[in-house]
């Protein structure tokens, strides 16, 4: 199940919740890009023009899936307010998007998600109504495709189109209401879920109460990823050491963080507009 703040899933192994605390949708027009040569042969593997609409493809997508538990949608809603389910997410964003001309055939899908499966849910959710996405995420949903990866995204947006991003970090919530952990299918243990977002509060947390082995070494490119994310929200240290519950807050960190970085990747793109 999963919450979002700006696509900020709460995962549990039953369905998944998403909160629209402020969705972070970054929708814009391809002509926001530089685009490649004119003429030249479509990358969209999903739709043709004419084809079923967004809206339509909402209704298809969760035609098959199951109905949300009330019991836990209550508690995922008292851990995170404002959390809505996948189905009524994809419901406001197509709705959105259809009024401003975006639809399967002339949209490009983003997104920015942990690499845990979990993630792939929603990711698949969208895929089912706008076609193949171009993956810009890593571990705990940080966009590390960074500015290349948007580029090389960027002239992938139908001509005359647009881009729809998705980004944000998850958090899981187990059926007894123990935020940070997860019932993975198949897997006897409690897991932590998100484990790259845990481990660098784990870090952090060291630094800030004094008691972390501070390691001068190069980032090695092993783990780099982890090494980024352990980075990229040092500033919040104060933040998570002062907050009433560590992993509830951990996600908010992690999207601020996030939309910073995204923020940028973007705006460096737009600087290269023809």
């Amino acid at each position: 199940d999963s919450l979002s703040h700006d696509i900020l899933q709460v995962e549990s192994s039953s369905t998944m919740k998403l909160s629209l605390a402020s969705l972070a949708l970054l929708a814009a027009s391809a002509s926001a890009f530089t685009t490649s040569p004119a003429g030249r042969v479509s990358t969209r593997l999903a739709v043709a023009p004419g084809e079923t609409k967004a809206s339509d493809k909402v209704v298809q997508a969760f035609a098959d899936k199951p109905e949300e538990d009330p019991e836990f949608d209550a508690l995922v809603k008292s851990n995170f307010p404002g959390a809505i389910n996948n189905r009524d997410l994809a419901t406001r964003v197509v709705e959105l998007l259809e009024e401003k001309g975006f639809d399967p055939s002339n949209t490009l899908l983003a997104t920015s998600l942990c690499a845990d499966e979990l993630a792939r849910v929603l990711e698949d959710e969208f895929v089912s109504i706008y076609g193949n996405n171009f993956n810009l995420g890593g571990l705990s949903g940080f966009p590390f495709a960074g500015n290349t990866g948007w580029g090389a995204m960027s002239a992938h947006v139908p001509d005359n189109g647009f881009c729809l991003t998705i980004h944000g970090p998850h958090v899981g919530i187990t059926k007894e209401g123990q935020i940070g952990k997860v019932e993975r299918s198949g897997i006897a243990l409690v897991d932590n879920c998100c484990g790259s977002a845990i481990a660098a509060s784990n870090y952090l947390k060291g630094i800030t109460d004094g008691s972390a082995n501070i390691n001068p070494r190069i980032q090695q490119f092993t783990d780099f990823q982890q090494g980024a994310v352990q980075e990229l929200i040092l500033p919040f240290g104060k933040r998570l050491a002062r907050a009433d519950e560590r992993m509830r807050e951990l996600p908010y960190a992690l999207y601020d963080s996030q939309e910073v970085m995204v923020t940028d990747i973007v705006n460096t793109g737009k600087a290269s507009i023809k």
